[in-house]
């Protein structure tokens, strides 16, 4: 009974200061300017890596090694010449039987 109690006081104590931080951040209001900045810095945090991880991977080896980890996991396509051999020695080994 006595651990049925705390857990009932700590989502008390929870919700109510999830609810006091909610009308705090309702009253809270910032100028444009900080708006644009964070949505800029997120727009540059979302897309580092296409920026300036290119730059980076060059100078330190990173996207020859990844390039070779690309091409190694790729399963092997066959070209059409190899297909068509093969459908041809079906043909043969079924005109034989």
């Amino acid at each position: 009974m006595d651990n049925n109690i705390r857990i009932w006081f700590i989502c008390f104590v929870v919700l109510f200061a999830l609810s006091q931080l909610f009308d705090w951040v309702q009253q809270l209001s910032l100028p444009l300017p900080i708006y644009i900045l964070g949505g800029a810095f997120l727009a540059v945090a979302s897309n580092y890596e296409k920026l300036f991880g290119s730059y980076l991977g060059e100078y330190s080896g990173e996207n020859n090694y990844q390039q070779q980890l690309d091409a190694a996991s790729q399963p092997e396509v066959s070209t059409y010449e190899d297909e068509y051999e093969y459908v041809e020695e079906i043909e043969e080994l079924e005109i034989r039987d």
